[in-house]
């Protein structure tokens, strides 16, 4: 797995609307940076952004298929930050705090 940018990581890379929105167009499958740029009315610097804080993240995997670069959604980075969040949101504090707040 691609070693993520602790000073953004995934959290980090989850915040922005526009990120988010990239990877529910990758959900439905692997597209072109030019694909995913005709859903967006942003600049093309932007977008580069915006891919290169996802693959640092490790939430997509780039390819070069000839002329094109090929996005990948990362589906595993995603299923490792909702066990972490499942985990977290189980915790016996958590659930202390719950009871006590619904009290």
């Amino acid at each position: 797995m691609a070693k993520r940018d602790e000073s953004t990581g995934v959290f980090g890379a989850l915040t922005d609307p526009t990120r988010r929105a990239i990877l529910r167009v990758l959900r439905r499958g692997s597209k072109s940076a030019g694909e995913i740029a005709a859903a967006f009315r942003l600049s093309k610097p932007t977008l580069s952004h915006h891919f290169a804080v996802l693959r640092r993240a490790g939430l997509v995997r780039a390819e070069r298929r000839g002329t094109s670069i090929v996005y990948t959604l990362q589906t595993s980075a995603l299923e490792e930050v909702a066990a972490e969040l499942l985990d977290l949101a189980s915790s016996p504090v958590l659930a202390r705090a719950r009871k006590e707040k619904l009290s």
